[in-house]
């Protein structure tokens, strides 16, 4: 059985856009997180979420192991962004949007040409 650290890790690796947040982006359960799904939404790329309500694990060991002791969290390519904060005031200066744009490029699947 894996452990929490060890699944957050998979989390990490596996999405390249994952957010952290308390509830899901259609029904947020704080502000904060709704600010954070409302920023990262209008970016306009897909992006993973964890619902750390539904995580009682997660919610308990994430902030350790990201040395970031709230929520929501959000991660790029396996770095800590930061929190709703950071992630609005990336947004209002329009480092966000390029952010989450290069990093949904990067692991968008290759389109091969049919000939």
């Amino acid at each position: 059985m894996s452990t929490t650290i060890e699944k957050i890790e998979r989390q990490i690796n596996e999405n390249p856009i994952l957010l952290y947040m308390k509830g899901s982006p259609k029904l947020p359960s704080c502000g904060f997180s709704a600010q954070a799904v409302q920023a990262l939404a209008a970016c306009g790329e897909r992006f993973a979420y964890v619902d750390i309500l539904q995580n009682p694990e997660i919610r308990a060991e994430l902030p350790k192991y990201a040395n970031w002791p709230t929520f929501p969290q959000l991660w790029v390519e396996g770095e800590l962004v930061g929190g709703c904060d950071i992630i609005i005031q990336m947004y209002q200066a329009g480092e966000l949007q390029t952010l989450i744009k290069e990093a949904a490029a990067k692991h968008k699947p290759e389109e091969s040409d049919a000939e």
